[in-house]
């Protein structure tokens, strides 16, 4: 951090009560697990009361906080204040500063008024007494269970988790019920090895991220489609921390010890995944990445994928779940991948073509595998395979998907001409990202036969635009040029001929650039007889001093 500006206790006051003013406990809860992942990358105070930092996350974003006028901070994100960008960035600058992160975070519910309430007149003795036995027989059951959970299958686990959630079951399913959800099972369990730890937390917030989304869908096909928009939402960042917990734990798997909590933790999402409509799969990209992270860099053979097959042919029986569906076809095609049978798995491909947004989304798991085996005349075969999940105008992945062709072309150059040959068969879907790639790797010519195959009009583009092919391949501007006047003549109309003169002089300079003055001379000469009929285009062409 540049610059750095001490506050005071009384500065340090005013910040906390600002922070309780301004921000709610999700987006305080939200900075939290930015700050944590490290996402605050540059920080600077150019004077005592502002604060200037650049927050990663879907993007990059500047911050702007002013101490003195709180509300005058900005965030260059969509919500652009109060946003988690923020709350971020004053986790980090209390952190430097060395004030208590927590109490920023924990702002919002320190600050709200806690209920007393007063006794009645008359209480029935035997009731009370009543209510405090059942409180303390809940309380001893889980202590006796919080005291066996080393010993416990993690199916038991979910029961233990079910006993310390059981006061919420009316909740609403929101921020505040995942957020007390897992505050109950935490504050219930006994301190774990840190293997143990690893394995329960993640299936702490499996378990609520079940009890989240279990009103959103329902296996018959019914669901409340406005609630499935809100805990979407909240269960977006339930989903982040679950893939980070994954990541996490992948240096626990080749434990031999922990080859019982890898099996059941398989088995446990199987069922979750299998069990969701295939408008929801909550479930499906915590299946996938486990057998990424966990299971396939510590698997040299392919018995597990075949076996994993057979599991899911059951688990399908067993729940009555279709062979077409998204979660299972998603499945096979992953083992298949595993195994590098890839022709089984391109022939399940159209079984999940109608369902192409989701397909985009969860191709990417197989790309990242193939990534992280570094196995790239596959990666570059399912490249092409997957292309046309990403063809959608709608599919906001295509950057990811070129991302991938980037690296396997880093370390298999002969593999760029397959890229072009994809990216043209996308089209016109691809058409941003072909056009950005093409002038990236200077291929003038491509671009400009691209451009002139599709009639692209000359005076659409920026000059700016064009900068870079007049300054390193001119040439390739004059049959597109030429093109644009002669449509622009046939138009017949003042403002078509003024748009013609104008692209005549962009020409001349070009033939100018290109030492070909004589050919520019001929050709005008042969166009202003060609066209001597159009009094009009005659008169544009003497105001742009191209004929005496």
């Amino acid at each position: 951090m540049k610059q750095t500006y001490t506050l005071d206790d009384a500065q340090w006051n005013r910040l906390v009560e600002n922070v309780t003013a301004h921000f709610d406990d999700l987006t305080l809860k939200r900075g939290f697990q930015y700050y944590k992942q490290g996402c605050v990358q540059y920080m600077n105070m150019p004077n005592s009361f502002s604060i200037e930092s650049s927050v990663q996350g879907t993007a990059q974003y500047r911050v702007r906080i002013n101490l003195e006028i709180f509300s005058e901070s900005r965030c260059s994100c969509p919500v652009g204040r109060p946003c988690k960008h923020i709350v971020a960035s004053l986790l980090e600058f209390a952190d430097l500063q060395g004030r208590s992160v927590f109490l920023l975070v924990n702002a919002k519910t320190n600050a709200e008024p806690k209920l007393t309430v007063k006794p009645s007149v008359y209480t029935a003795p035997s009731i009370k007494k009543n209510a405090l036995t059942i409180r303390k027989e809940q309380e001893a059951a889980l202590e006796e269970q919080a005291r066996l959970i080393p010993n416990l299958s993690i199916p038991q686990w979910h029961d233990f988790f079910e006993l310390c959630t059981a006061r919420l079951a009316q909740n609403t399913r929101n921020a505040q019920y995942v957020a007390d959800a897992l505050e109950s099972i935490h504050l219930a369990k006994l301190v774990l090895p840190s293997s143990l730890e690893n394995f329960f937390v993640l299936h702490s917030h499996l378990f609520v991220l079940n009890k989240l989304t279990k009103q959103a869908y329902s296996p018959s096909g019914h669901h409340n489609s406005y609630l499935a928009y809100q805990i979407h939402h909240v269960a977006s960042d339930l989903q982040d921390i679950i893939e980070q917990k994954i990541t996490e734990a992948q240096h626990l798997t080749s434990d031999p010890s922990n080859e019982h909590l890898i099996r059941q933790t398989l088995d446990y999402l199987r069922k979750e995944m299998l069990i969701q409509t295939d408008d929801y799969h909550y479930f499906l990209s915590h299946y996938m990445n486990v057998w990424i992270y966990w299971v396939c860099p510590a698997t040299p053979n392919t018995l597990p994928y075949m076996e994993e097959l057979q599991q899911l042919e059951a688990a399908a029986g067993k729940l009555n779940i279709s062979h077409t569906s998204f979660s299972f076809t998603i499945a096979q095609i992953g083992m298949y991948l595993f195994q590098a049978n890839d022709q089984e798995a391109w022939d399940r491909l159209d079984i999940i073509q109608e369902k192409i947004d989701h397909s985009a989304e969860f191709s990417l798991y197989f790309l990242s595998h193939l990534l992280k085996a570094e196995q790239w005349e596959r990666l570059t075969l399912w490249l092409i395979k997957l292309a046309p999940f990403f063809s959608s105008f709608r599919n906001t992945r295509l950057p990811v998907y070129s991302d991938y062709w980037e690296s396997a072309i880093q370390h298999l150059p002969e593999a760029e001409s397959q890229m072009w040959d994809t990216l043209v068969s996308m089209l016109p879907h691809s058409r941003p990202l072909y056009e950005e790639k093409l002038l990236a790797r200077s291929a003038w010519k491509r671009w400009m036969d691209y451009h002139l195959s599709k009639g692209s009009d000359a005076l659409d583009f920026r000059v700016t635009e064009l900068a870079p092919l007049e300054k390193n391949a001119p040439e390739v501007l004059l049959p597109f040029y030429h093109q644009a006047v002669e449509r622009y003549v046939l138009n017949k109309n003042r403002d078509s001929y003024k748009a013609a003169v104008k692209l005549l002089k962009r020409l001349a300079k070009l033939y100018k650039k290109t030492k070909q003055e004589p050919r520019w001379e001929l050709y005008i000469q042969a166009f202003a007889i060609r066209n001597s009929r159009l009094r009009a285009l005659q008169e544009e062409l003497r105001k742009g001093k191209l004929l005496l």
